[in-house]
């Protein structure tokens, strides 16, 4: 499938039409949801729709933007009126949201077609998508692994052409991990820059709404469209949203050399030899494009995980109050008191993960425990933030692995929690602190599986997030390759 400028191209040229584009795209997923499993439903007779209006539009000779009749594909924890949103959790299976969340609307409003809702870790509680109630998404690139979570069936999705961008929501990595395993481009925006309006809260503090392309441009069009202040949520920030994608150059040659720092912390054991290969290949790659490569210090990067585990579960545990069998979704009938209503619906409602990090959550928020666990975590935030801030002092991005490894096997972390956490070591400091992270492809492990560069901003520097990633990726080949469930 053609990017976004390129299928914008033929359907101004009327070299082809948004319904042709929309039925290449659903046709695509009906070929392949029996091995992939990236979508919970698919939005067929919408997204035709949108489409022939996109069409009828440009019959009449009206203008229309770059997003106008491009197939997307969104995360099932985002409202979309009308239409099931689920959270991947037997306990809103069959929750029609009377709303439309800001995201979605401005997509809807800039023309987009909305082809489905993607398959996700239950309640964005995961890493590898396979907590969701519903099934396991496969890795297209072998699919016989995790194509990493929660946002899992958004990037499968754009890695296997079912789609041409998505949407995801990071907590933790949920974007950058599974964009890595998948071998698409994926962005966490700084907290704050898009609206959080609409989006099912997990920990409300980290969440964060972010896009996926196969290209560095279609990351950075779709983030210019959802992206802005939004008055419904009261953490959206007051400025001005650019034209991510119209300064992009494909080096890094500029009047002043853009300063990269390599996070030392990121490196040595627990990283796969393959990993640090590649990761190390790039950083010389982006030296040769231009950049000035120092060596930085974090020394709280690693206390990011245990942090992360318990603000994040915190939240969740409150954030999670909510469903109850009372207001809307899943209700045991039967009970013999309102308590026994409550712990019944959530007994049988909830998976085995989020029923895991409401109790670590509401331990760490106890009596006794407040002070000695989420206190301390919230300090340690801050000790990470402002390893960050000094960071920055020397350098304008930094860059480590996205991930540890490749994309693993599916079932082989499933009994060991603290195995699954692991994977999120490189990106849950980006989340604590509140930065933009961005994961682009850099290489290819022995089996044939993606490896991701991921580069930290500033605040609000995704312009020069999407610069660095791409020039990179103009310089190489990674992101032409294609998964073999696709011909590739």
């Amino acid at each position: 499938m053609a990017s976004i400028r390129e299928l914008h191209e033929q359907l101004i040229k009327k070299e082809r039409s948004a319904v042709e584009i929309t039925q290449e795209a659903l046709d695509r997923i009906q070929t392949l949801e029996p091995k992939l499993h990236s979508f919970l439903c698919v939005t067929a007779q919408q997204a035709l729709e949108q489409a022939r209006a996109v069409d009828a539009k440009i019959a009449a000779g009206e203008e229309i933007g770059l997003l106008a009749g491009i197939p997307i594909g969104i995360k099932d924890n985002m409202c979309t009126k009308g239409i099931t949103t689920t959270c991947a959790s037997k306990i809103l299976e069959n929750f029609v949201p009377p709303y439309e969340s800001t995201v979605t609307q401005k997509l809807a409003d800039a023309g987009a077609v909305m082809v489905g809702k993607t398959n996700l870790d239950e309640f964005a509680m995961g890493s590898s998508t396979e907590n969701s109630a519903y099934q396991v998404t496969a890795n297209p690139w072998d699919l016989s692994r995790i194509p990493g979570g929660s946002s899992g069936g958004s990037a499968a999705a754009v890695a296997a052409e079912e789609c041409v961008v998505s949407l995801g929501s990071d907590t933790g990595g949920s974007i950058r991990q599974p964009a890595s395993f998948c071998g698409v481009v994926g962005l966490k925006p700084t907290y704050g820059l898009v609206s959080r309006y609409g989006l099912v809260a997990y920990a409300s503090s980290l969440d964060q709404i972010g896009p996926f392309g196969r290209t560095v441009e279609d990351a950075a069009v779709l983030l210019s469209a959802i992206a802005g202040y939004d008055p419904k949520d009261s953490t959206s920030l007051k400025v001005e949203i650019p034209d991510y994608a119209a300064t992009l150059k494909p080096d890094l040659k500029a009047r002043k050399k853009i300063r990269i720092g390599v996070i030392k912390e990121t490196f040595g054991e627990g990283l796969d030899s393959v990993v640090e290969k590649a990761v190390t290949k790039a950083i010389e790659q982006l030296q040769h494009l231009g950049a000035e490569i120092h060596v930085v210090s974090c020394p709280n990067f690693r206390y990011g995980l245990p942090s992360y585990y318990i603000i994040a579960p915190s939240e969740a545990s409150a954030n999670l109050a909510r469903y109850d069998g009372v207001k809307y979704g899943l209700r045991v009938p039967d009970a013999d008191n309102l308590l026994s209503m409550y712990t019944r619906t959530r007994a049988s409602g909830f998976g085995t993960e989020v029923k895991r990090r409401i109790m670590i959550g509401t331990y760490a928020l106890s009596a006794g425990y407040y002070d000695a666990y989420y206190l301390k975590a919230q300090k340690v935030r801050t000790l990470i933030k402002q390893d960050f801030e000094k960071a920055f002092e020397q350098v304008d991005v930094l860059v480590s692995p996205t991930a540890p490894t490749t994309a693993f096997k599916a079932g082989e972390k499933t009994t060991d929690p603290l195995s699954m956490y692991l994977t999120d070591l490189m990106t849950i400091p980006v989340n604590l602190a509140g930065l933009p992270g961005l994961s682009v492809p850099c290489g290819f492990d022995e089996n044939g599986l993606p490896i991701g560069l991921q580069l930290i901003g500033k605040v609000l520097r995704e312009d020069q997030l999407f610069q660095v990633a791409y020039a990179y990726e103009q310089s190489t080949n990674w992101h032409l390759r294609q998964p073999e469930v696709i011909g590739g």
